[in-house]
């Protein structure tokens, strides 16, 4: 949660702010960001594209965040490397997260052996168990479970509804939103010949600093080792990661998407909306799967490329593969007539 501020700073102040270079009105006064379709005389937007920009140019707004060769055309601006960064950082300025109330709530149930570091803040109706730690300046929002063994590393932020499974290990500064699940046990039976019989998973989870989960996700636990999701990673909502699964540093997972048991995806991945991985994949170092992508089993990805299709293809290759469908469909479109 995000709370609304009644800051106001100059178009030179905010340069400052991001990194860049202030040209035009460098002492007009900004009061808050806008998108470019409502922006007023007070506000800054971002132009990242040629299109943006001539939209941007052509609007009210009173500053313009642009590329540091962009034409101002005599506007007052501000030039940076990367207007999208820029831009979200003065969107954290004038938009600051609201402050999590102090202390514990009443109905929060807190076990006597679990151990809480200084200025955290515990929600109505949470449940810390037994030997769970809890890093300092930890926001815990109403409802969630942090299970018994479970350890918070230091300005973790949960908002409401987040489960944590026993013996889970999350480090700083990670943000877990609504409905997230860590360490549920893995998919995992065997089959005797007349019934299922479960493997027991008696492994745990690893998350690393500063990763970001997104509602509905769920990540499972090793059935025997560690399901493991480095630093800086960033998981959209609705992902499925099941047990063993091993995340590099600074990965990218969109939404709906399907990770099945022991993959290991290295550091710098990226990979888009509803994409499916058999099981004992690897996706190396700088892949990027576009939405949809369809991986089997024990596939090696190569890393430096961008796939798509079901099974995933090299993005060139798939497209000439589809070129060559669409001629044949139209040749027996044409036989047909």
């Amino acid at each position: 949660m995000r709370r609304e501020t009644n800051i106001e700073a100059t178009v030179e102040a905010l340069a400052r702010l991001v990194g860049g270079t202030a040209e035009g009105e460098t002492g007009r006064a900004v009061r808050g960001v806008a998108i470019l379709e409502s922006a007023a005389a007070d506000q800054v937007v971002f132009a990242s594209s040629p299109r943006a920009l001539e939209q941007a140019l052509a609007g009210p707004a009173g500053c313009i965040v642009m590329g540091e060769k962009d034409d101002a055309k005599g506007r007052t601006v501000i030039r940076v490397e990367n207007p999208r960064l820029a831009f979200a950082r003065l969107v954290g300025h004038f938009h600051p997260p609201a402050p999590p109330a102090p202390g514990v709530h009443p109905t929060a149930v807190v076990d006597p052996a679990a151990r809480l570091a200084s200025g955290i803040s515990i929600g109505p109706c949470a449940v810390i168990g037994a030997g769970a730690e809890i890093g300092a300046d930890c926001a815990i929002g109403a409802g969630c479970v942090v299970g018994q063994g479970a350890r918070l590393g230091p300005g973790c932020l949960l908002h409401p509804r987040v489960t944590i499974y026993p013996g889970v290990t999350v480090g700083a500064r990670a943000i877990l939103h609504s409905g997230v699940v860590l360490g549920a046990d893995g998919f995992g039976f065997v089959y005797d010949g007349r019934r299922y019989e479960k493997f027991p998973q008696v492994g745990t989870v690893e998350i690393g600093d500063d990763v970001e989960i997104g509602a509905n996700t769920t990540v499972d636990r090793g059935a025997l080792g560690v399901t493991r999701i480095g630093a800086g990673t960033k998981i959209d909502n609705l992902v499925q990661i099941a047990h063993n699964v091993q995340i590099g540093e600074h990965v990218v997972i969109a939404a709906q998407t399907g990770i099945s048991g022991s993959c290991l995806i290295e550091s710098h991945a990226v990979i888009g909306g509803q994409v499916g991985l058999g099981d004992h994949v690897t996706i190396k170092s700088g892949a990027v799967l576009a939405s949809k992508c369809g991986v089997t089993s024990h596939k090696i990805v190569r890393g430096g490329q961008t796939y798509w299709g079901v099974p995933a293809r090299p993005l060139k290759e798939y497209l000439a593969q589809l070129a060559v469908v669409s001629r044949l469909a139209k040749k027996k479109v044409m036989s047909d007539k």
